[in-house]
């Protein structure tokens, strides 16, 4: 069913011809004839990096709303996440809840208004309709996430958030920040405060010394994975030890050994938000974030393997279905880790991705672990690669692959030629959602 915010989202991508084009300038315009909701936002975390910022702001949230004064009233948590995987109501969160339909319309509504017909981006205009969303609804934090980059993105004009963090840095968007680690670590960096202190993730030497020397200049106090905190991973979670000591915590709720970095930089973070009695260990065991190494457990997908989804026995034991959004070198070398802890069974791959990306670097890793490959075209996304395009790419490596004309197809000739295994699809958010939907 059509929604009337569908609606007033379409107009929107028709105020600028480009979909991204890095400014501050248009959002600053908005925000003014709008009154200024970022000065009126709760105390905000700020979160850029690469790889790990949905994840890192799972863990935060969790954290934090399971926290609260001693009284045992818990903590109100705005959230801002982008992009969305079934519908965009999903980027606002307003203490604990997606934004409503009707909010969200009038929202969108009042922005389009006082834009007055003048060049705005979709993710401008509507990032300031959640700073709108935020600053009418009380909360006691706000988790906002970048959308890309950091010292030109639409997020960047609090003056002063409670925290700053930099989640790991990797190659990707390299048309709009670079093909340098390092000259990517200097957009991020744009979102330093002075006198905010910055988390930040362990980075390899060159890129950590982008923002040591950004924080020097405007006198941000710095908390550095592998500098300033540590972590270990061991067989029942892992080790974090910083400035209120060695601390055990449990296995992070969301799967892969990758998440053991975003956990303790979540936890990095809570430290120094001691007001708000974060709830740490609770908080890591029992995070949520879709799309994220997530096993289907039901829906037509499952129906074309003959998995029942009450779990019972029969040809459900013999394949598992999940789904990944991760898109760059960065996030395939994680899901190789992940692929070769999975050594019990084969492992199939399905991916798609858009043209934005480097799909020879998210393949290299994972294709030569895996017992097949079949390439898809993301569905209804005019940035997609093709399916011939992307068994291209995975070719180009050295791997067979198989072109597929869709995610259906893909799943049930692997179904047709293998007695079994682990069917994994991954490659894009964008495809990722599109199974989220179309398998409800």
């Amino acid at each position: 069913m059509a929604r009337r915010s569908d609606a007033a989202l379409e107009r929107l991508t028709r105020l600028h011809p480009k979909i991204i084009d890095l400014s501050l300038g248009r959002v600053e315009t908005l925000l003014e004839r709008l009154d200024h909701p970022e000065q009126k936002l709760p105390p905000a975390i700020h979160v850029a990096g690469t790889n790990g910022k949905g994840s890192l702001i799972s863990y935060l949230r969790a954290m934090l709303s399971l926290g609260g004064d001693p009284a045992g009233v818990p903590n109100r948590v705005h959230a801002y996440t982008s992009p969305h995987l079934v519908r965009f109501h999903e980027r606002i969160e307003l203490a604990g809840k997606l934004i409503d339909e009707d909010m969200l319309v009038a929202l969108l509504e009042e922005c389009e208004e006082a834009n007055l017909g003048e060049s705005i981006t979709y993710f401008e205009i509507t990032t300031v309709a959640a700073f709108l969303a935020f600053a009418r609804t009380p909360a006691d934090v706000l988790l906002l996430e970048t959308g890309l980059g950091g010292r030109l993105d639409a997020t960047n004009v609090l003056e002063r958030p409670r925290l700053t963090a930099i989640t790991p840095i990797s190659i990707d968007h390299v048309q709009f920040l670079g093909n340098e680690k390092e000259t990517i670590a200097a957009e991020k960096a744009g979102i330093l405060k002075a006198g905010v202190p910055c988390v930040i993730a362990p980075q390899e030497p060159s890129v950590m010394a982008v923002f040591e020397a950004r924080a020097a200049e405007l006198g941000v106090p710095l908390y550095r994975g592998g500098i300033d905190w540590q972590v270990d991973a061991l067989d029942e979670g892992f080790r974090f030890t910083g400035r209120n000591g060695s601390v055990l915590y449990p296995k992070p709720a969301l799967p892969g050994a990758h998440q053991i970095v975003n956990a303790a930089l979540a936890v990095a973070c809570a430290e120094l938000l001691d007001e708000f009695q974060p709830k740490i260990a609770r908080g890591i065991a029992t995070a949520v974030w879709p799309a994220r190494l997530q096993r289907l457990t039901k829906g037509p997908l499952l129906d074309l393997l003959g998995i029942e989804p009450d779990g019972g026995d029969g040809a459900d034991r013999r394949w598992e279905l999940w789904i990944d959004g991760g898109h760059n070198a960065a996030a395939g070398e994680a899901l190789a880790e992940v692929i070769a802890e999975w050594d019990d069974r084969p492992v199939h791959l399905i991916y798609g991705m858009l043209n934005t990306k480097v799909a020879e670097d998210f393949v290299r890793p994972i294709a030569e672990k895996a017992a097949s490959l079949h390439a898809v075209a993301i569905p209804d996304s005019a940035a997609s690669l093709s399916a011939d395009e992307a068994q291209s790419h995975a070719e180009s490596q050295g791997f067979a692959a198989t072109s597929s004309p869709s995610v259906e197809a893909a799943i049930s000739d692997i179904n047709a030629r293998f007695p079994g295994g682990r069917i994994l699809v991954c490659g894009s958010l964008y495809l990722a959602g599109h199974i989220l939907t179309d398998n409800a």
